[in-house]
């Protein structure tokens, strides 16, 4: 009864996942597809995704509204205390230390303002993560790692209730497991372009880690690769997605993954405890169906 997750095989797990369907062990695989509202893709606005899930999955929940967490004000504070505070030092060293030792530390403390300036204007999110690590609003490890596990909990439930087999699942550079799907049952898709069903799954999955997170910490910080890879795929449909049309399919994906997570919460909880254990792809698929 056993599936082979490791070979990334799409096509012979998709099969077996589909025995184990028919047999009756299974209930939850492709369940997003085959029940009794399968994936249409509609219209749908930021009103009618916030009004649908009571104002919990929205522009800012999601972090796409383009407010940022540490405004202009802030870099202009930052720069005027960087400033001053390097002229302090520049004139301390020349007045205490000895003449040569204080000319060159005068020097190199008169290039930090313009290091500064230099790095906010090629790299400001550097800037913008060390001025929120001062003020204090960096996560914190605990809630960082319990967001990690939330946001890929949210993708590989979704992927998995969407029938998307597994390509990659491995411990990345965070510590915690990622998932990576194959766009269909057939496999890998490099060189093709992308059905319409196709597109509207990896839509969900796309959004549904964001998603994850704004549902149980409030807003998302960890999906701006998801949307810039979501933007790769829509490249990639056979019928063309315009820039309209690719944002009522991001947001509907939101609504779909939120209807989705909401409707399967204990099966998801029960998830992000997985990904916290590290467990294997069949202890999270035995963590969804209930056997875990």
């Amino acid at each position: 009864s056993s599936v082979d997750f490791d070979a990334g095989d799409a096509v012979a797990q998709t099969k077996r996942l589909d025995e184990l369907v028919q047999s009756g062990d299974f209930t939850l695989w492709k369940s997003a597809v085959t029940g009794p509202n399968p994936l249409r893709t509609y219209p749908v606005s930021l009103d009618f995704l916030s009004s649908r899930t009571g104002g919990q999955i929205n522009g800012e929940s999601l972090g796409i509204s383009g407010e940022m967490d540490v405004s202009l004000d802030d870099f202009k504070d930052a720069t005027i205390g960087v400033t001053l505070a390097s002229t302090v030092l520049a004139i301390g060293s020349l007045i205490v230390l000895p003449e040569n030792i204080g000319a060159t530390l005068c020097y190199l403390f008169a290039l930090i303002p313009i290091v500064f300036i230099a790095v906010g204007s090629s790299a400001p999110g550097l800037i913008a993560a060390g001025i929120a690590t001062t003020r204090g609003t960096a996560d914190d490890q605990a809630k960082r790692e319990d967001r990690i596990c939330r946001h890929e909990a949210g993708h590989f439930l979704c992927g998995y209730l969407c029938g998307l087999p597994v390509k990659n699942y491995e411990i990345t550079d965070s510590g915690f497991p990622c998932v990576e799907f194959h766009p269909s049952g057939e496999g890998e898709a490099t060189g093709r372009e992308l059905s319409q069903e196709e597109i509207a799954a990896l839509s969900v999955v796309a959004m549904s880690g964001s998603v994850a997170e704004a549902l149980s910490l409030g807003e998302a910080k960890g999906g701006e690769n998801d949307l810039l890879e979501l933007d790769l795929l829509f490249r990639r449909s056979k019928e063309f997605i315009g820039a309209a049309k690719q944002q009522e399919l991001t947001r509907w994906g939101a609504l779909v993954a939120y209807q989705q997570i909401t409707a399967n919460k204990n099966k998801y909880e029960a998830l992000v405890q997985a990904f916290k254990d590290k467990k294997s792809v069949s202890e999270c698929v035995a963590a969804i169906e209930g056997r875990a």
